[in-house]
């Protein structure tokens, strides 16, 4: 499974900007998929995950209720709508393909990554 995220940028803080990744086989469709974002000099940390049917979310505290996660399995394309983004929120941003059909935040149970798009928010 190849993916490819689009939808980054450079956004003010307030900003709202909407992520894609769009994965390359309809194998995806039974898997739960992720977000996870690596800021400069800090780990790679979980943003949000959902069930292979959309119906499951969970989110990382920093973003709940801001964030959005969701997916459409005809596109094969799983979505990120960040809104009220804040410069702390600046990370290259990742989707990944898990290894289940159940949301996870620990990256081990995911074997697809993404390339990543930059996400850049001033203050």
């Amino acid at each position: 499974v190849q993916l490819q995220a689009s939808g980054g940028g450079l956004v003010r803080t307030g900003g709202s900007l909407r992520l894609s990744c769009a994965a390359s086989k309809r194998t995806a469709s039974n898997n739960a998929m992720a977000w996870f974002r690596q800021a400069p000099g800090k780990e790679r940390e979980f943003v949000s995950a959902i069930s292979w049917n959309g119906r499951a979310t969970t989110y990382a505290d920093s973003v709940r209720g801001r964030f959005t996660i969701s997916r459409d399995n005809a596109k094969n394309t799983v979505y990120l709508q960040m809104n009220s983004l804040r410069p702390e929120d600046t990370a290259v941003y990742y989707c990944a393909v898990a290894r289940g059909s159940i949301p996870t935040s620990d990256p081990r149970l995911y074997n697809y990554w993404g390339q990543g798009t930059q996400v850049t928010v001033s203050s």
